[in-house]
């Protein structure tokens, strides 16, 4: 397998260590995650790799050199973006906005979907992303709307404005319990003979849900994504957001048989379950869970109310894809095809969206909607 010059990532993991050692010897996950996607200029998605894209490899000056580690929905399909947008802007009309932020926003292939389909809907287009070789990315890709997009750091005090974040709550580091001959611990990282290896220490964390069963368990919780989520509702004052990603109901997700956790790593549009190896160079995830965000949400002070929750399938047809794909050639349905086929990303991938202030009826959950299974 090729792979990129080893300064960045040597560079990375000696910082990583530097870490571990000045922390007593042990990290959590959680700011092992953190150090390896976004530690500055050095992280998965601080340094200058490409990331997205539909193809593991890519030509340049007739010879193949490394490519992309995986594709999202706007770089397999624009009719993603187009679909999407027809809900963007429906929330735009009813919560009386002309914004939208968009978090993590990629390449910018879903920004430059959006701002095409929504028109003069959209006065202001802000993105808030932490890397900074992605940012110059999208400011290429997204030069035709330079006097509406903007690039920030932060979430101001007080947001009128619709959201979107697709494929972001994954990203966002997680803990790590497992259950150990009937003990709790935290899973963390130390160094070993100059590796990165496993450690667990007993914690008085756990999980949401009760783990039926002796057997021992790995799974995931998720207060960075949670706290996102609280800010989100301290800041939004009209508008509404709305995120899809790949999760479960709290129910699925701690399921007695789910004891292996779901962290997955992306390299070269190859997935395994090692995030100790090859630091810097892959995507690290979690998948989400939904209910904790939704509660995440609710139990804000101001709240955050579930405006919905379905399948990404069932979103993106209530969005009008199917009549969109109508229009489009054949290799541009098969395409889109895979945003709403189960053994795709139709039914893994779930949208849930948020509003504050009156209730109203998104219609992409006008049928299939699962807020109930939260």
């Amino acid at each position: 397998m090729e792979k990129t010059p080893p300064s960045l990532t040597s560079a990375l993991q000696a910082h990583i260590r530097q870490v571990i050692e000045a922390s007593g010897g042990w990290i959590g996950f959680d700011r092992f995650m953190a150090l390896a996607l976004y530690q500055p200029g050095l992280g998965y998605y601080a340094n200058e790799r490409l990331k997205f894209g539909s193809l593991p490899y890519a030509l340049q000056d007739g010879e193949r050199v490394e490519g992309s580690d995986f594709v999202t929905a706007p770089e397999m399909s624009p009719l993603f973006g187009q679909a999407l947008a027809t809900q963007v802007a429906q929330a735009l009309q009813v919560t009386q906005t002309r914004e939208v932020w968009e978090f993590g926003a990629g390449s910018g292939a879903l920004a430059l979907q959006l701002l095409e389909a929504l028109g003069d809907q959209v006065q202001r287009y802000c993105i808030v992303d932490l890397s900074g070789s992605l940012r110059a990315r999208q400011q290429l890709r997204l030069q035709a709307f330079a006097d509406k997009v903007e690039w920030v750091t932060e979430l101001p005090a007080s947001l009128q404005a619709v959201v979107v974040g697709n494929e972001v709550l994954d990203a966002m580091p997680v803990q790590l319990l497992a259950r150990v001959d009937g003990v709790w611990h935290e899973r963390g990282v130390v160094v070993a003979g100059g590796e990165f290896a496993w450690q667990d220490r007993p914690t008085d964390l756990r999980p949401p849900a009760e783990i039926d069963g002796p057997h021992d368990y790995l799974t995931e919780i998720h207060p960075q994504a949670e706290s996102f989520i609280r800010t989100l509702a301290d800041r939004l004052t009209q508008g509404a957001a709305f995120f899809l990603d790949y999760g479960f109901p709290e129910a699925e997700y701690y399921h007695p048989q789910r004891s292996g956790g779901t962290v997955m790593c992306h390299y070269m549009h190859r997935s395994d379950t090692d995030p100790l190896v090859d630091v810097g160079l892959k995507d690290i995830t979690a998948h989400v869970n939904f209910t904790s965000v939704a509660l995440a949400g609710q139990n804000a002070t101001p709240s955050l109310g579930v405006l919905g929750y379905t399948s990404q399938a069932r979103f993106l047809m209530n969005c009008g894809l199917l009549s969109k794909m109508e229009h489009a050639t054949h290799a541009e349905r098969a395409q889109a095809l895979k945003l709403i086929t189960e053994h795709e990303m139709g039914e893994l991938f779930k949208v849930i969206a948020f509003g504050v202030g009156p209730e109203w009826e998104p219609l992409g959950f006008a049928q299939g909607d699962r807020s109930h299974t939260l």
